[in-house]
């Protein structure tokens, strides 16, 4: 711009006080368009529109440099027949790139996180102890959900414990993980005779025992293949309520059944961690007053494994609400009391009487459900869902109870309060979406996919990520792209528009969950929704949550526009993050840019003073 404006001055002078020609004018008027194109181009080129549903760019764009690699990290030390990385296995972000001077136009100071104090190595904002201690104890809602105020925000980086390495590697993560990782011998010792878990010198072993499967988990499920079909793929998803360990669903994956295991925290304390640490999909959750937070028709198959869950109370509200997330045909497989009661009665210090009457009042609450029951055979009984509900409705002339559910939207899911209703069931696709939108979105995060693994070498690397986490869902095309990789994907669907998400609640798990977190336009998301001021109010909330439950040494992608990149990399660069702003897949004239960062390694010190790395 300063040589076409040069020149356009000096031709201006040499024609002295002459008045000017048409011509002239017109010269001039050429050279001023041409000085200003050839600006333009210098100084970073034309935008074209992101892939994808990208942002939206303006007609003139500030690209910045060539993407630049991430560099490999010292390679993984292995001990044991497994191990930890190396805490020196970092990725290497020493050449920091962004768009020229857009960091500085940020106005960020970057604010350094201290880290906050021992106790809080295993903090989970939602199901804290102490304040859960203030809710009725009826029905377990203490143990739901109970989030701090803003004034009990913790802005600080929770610490990992002293001596915490890197989990095992899938599939040696299932049945062995460090014992410095989650120090908690309660359930060694609780369920020693159960086989569930047990203390071998500085690790845990997982021997896939359970309170109704002593022979071990892959005995049980083989039981219930013989009742169900487990091996045709008509079964994908389950859902194990009062999971334990998660042996149960540890040792599905292998059949190719993708199961989400919970239960709450409570004196068992770290159950639901372990399943973590064994790289088996799992988060707090308990069945009390509120919906489970899946919509309706979710999972193939839900299972409850002596999980003291009281089915038959409430005018069977607990088994409406699993008819309400299992799809139609869906299977319920419930073993131990009361199932086989005849024969375990004085084992589990009931009254056959007792013991009797749950069976019977259970029977009756499925029946109402028009379950069909398949067989019970031995410890374990099973009951279907209709595929339809013709007959259902028809019944309803018997069966008074429970009605079906008339306005409630089958589908929400977030605190919303559980009611004795018959979820209907729909037919027909969704509005606004059709398979080519599908196909669509598929092939385009197979694209997105295979560019993350050629900028982060150790995302093409089996075994170096395990748990993931996509912030923001979608179709699923994310996790559909890694279908194939030895890796499972939490999905995550913000509820916009709803105050009570991420961003301002922190999730039910504990920290150090996920390996890698994916992050598709979620900073634009919540602006729109809370028109956030980039000070550290919503965004600052959302960097802390995610390195909450990030590992150390774990990944985060972040994908928006490069000018909202900059803003969060103020404020994650004072977090022990490094990051780096690379290019879009389709090149660098996109404003689309992703963030890609690595929590560094560090841990509590000898004297629980994490503010120092390790």
């Amino acid at each position: 711009m300063a040589v076409g404006a040069s020149a356009t001055k000096m031709h201006l002078m040499s024609a002295g006080a002459r008045r000017p020609s048409l011509l002239h004018l017109a010269a001039v008027a050429v050279l001023c368009s041409v000085s200003y194109l050839l600006g333009i181009w210098h100084h970073g080129g034309f935008s074209v529109a992101p892939a994808g549903g990208g942002a939206t760019s303006s007609s003139v764009s500030i690209a910045t440099t060539a993407s630049v690699s991430c560099v490999s990290p010292t390679p993984t030390v292995l001990g044991g027949g497994g191990g930890a990385s190396s805490p020196s296995a970092t990725l290497d972000f020493a050449a920091h790139h962004t768009a020229e001077g857009m960091e500085a136009a940020s106005g960020q100071a970057h604010r350094r996180y201290d880290a906050c104090p021992a106790k809080y190595s295993e903090y989970t904002p939602c199901e804290d102890v102490e304040r859960s201690l203030r809710f009725p104890r009826d029905r377990l809602i203490y143990r739901e959900r109970h989030c701090p105020s803003e004034d009990e925000r913790l802005r600080c980086l929770v610490p990992a414990p002293k001596g915490y390495r890197n989990p095992f590697p899938w599939p040696a993560s299932r049945d062995v993980a460090w014992f410095a990782n989650v120090p908690h011998k309660e359930l060694t010792v609780e369920k020693a005779v159960q086989n569930w878990i047990r203390v071998d010198g500085d690790r845990f072993r997982f021997p896939g025992g359970g309170t109704m499967f002593p022979h071990g988990a892959g005995a049980y499920i083989d039981d219930i293949g013989k009742l169900i079909p487990l091996h045709d793929g008509s079964i994908r998803t389950a859902l194990d309520t009062g999971c334990g360990v998660a042996s149960w669903g540890a040792y599905l994956l292998s059949r190719n059944i993708l199961a989400m295991s919970f239960a709450p925290r409570d004196s068992h304390e770290a159950q639901v961690q372990f399943a973590l640490e064994r790289g088996v999909p799992a988060m707090i959750g308990v069945l009390s007053s509120n919906r489970l937070t899946y919509p309706a028709r979710a999972f193939d198959m839900a299972h409850c494994s002596r999980c003291l869950i009281p089915w038959q109370l409430y005018d069977g509200l607990f088994l409406t609400e699993v008819d309400r997330i299992l799809r139609p045909g869906g299977y319920w497989v419930l073993s131990g009391p009361p199932i086989n009661w005849k024969q375990h009665w004085k084992g589990w210090q009931r009254t056959k009487e007792d013991l009797n009457a749950e069976q019977e009042a259970i029977e009756a609450v499925a029946k109402s459900l028009c379950w069909k029951k398949i067989k019970e055979v031995g410890d374990i009984a099973i009951w279907q869902k209709p595929t339809n509900h013709i007959h259902c409705k028809a019944s309803r002339k018997v069966f008074k109870s429970p009605p079906f559910c008339s306005n409630k939207d089958p589908d929400a899911a977030w605190y919303d309060k559980m009611e004795a209703c018959i979820t209907p069931l729909q037919s027909g696709s969704f509005e606004g979406v059709t398979d080519e939108m599908f196909v669509e979105d598929t092939e385009l995060w197979k694209k997105r996919v295979g560019h993350y693994k050629s900028v982060i070498s150790q995302f093409g690397q089996k075994g170096r990520y395990r748990n993931l986490l996509d912030m923001n869902a979608r179709f699923g095309g994310f996790a559909a792209a890694l279908v194939d990789d030895p890796v499972w994907v939490m999905n995550m669907v913000p509820t916009v528009g709803n105050s009570t998400t991420l961003g301002c609640e922190g999730m039910s798990t504990y920290p150090r969950t996920y390996d890698l977190i994916h992050a598709d336009s979620v900073f634009t998301l919540y602006r729109t929704v809370f028109s956030f001021s980039f000070a550290r109010c919503e965004m600052e909330n959302i960097l802390l949550e995610m390195d909450r439950i990030l590992r150390p040494e774990g990944t985060v992608i972040i994908r928006d526009d490069v000018d909202m990149l900059v803003k969060v990399k103020s404020i994650a660069d004072g977090m022990r993050w490094n990051s780096q702003i690379v290019d879009h897949e389709d090149g660098p004239l996109v404003r689309e840019k992703l963030l890609l960062v690595v929590k560094t390694y560090w841990t509590l010190g000898k004297k629980g003073n994490s503010n120092k790395v390790k």
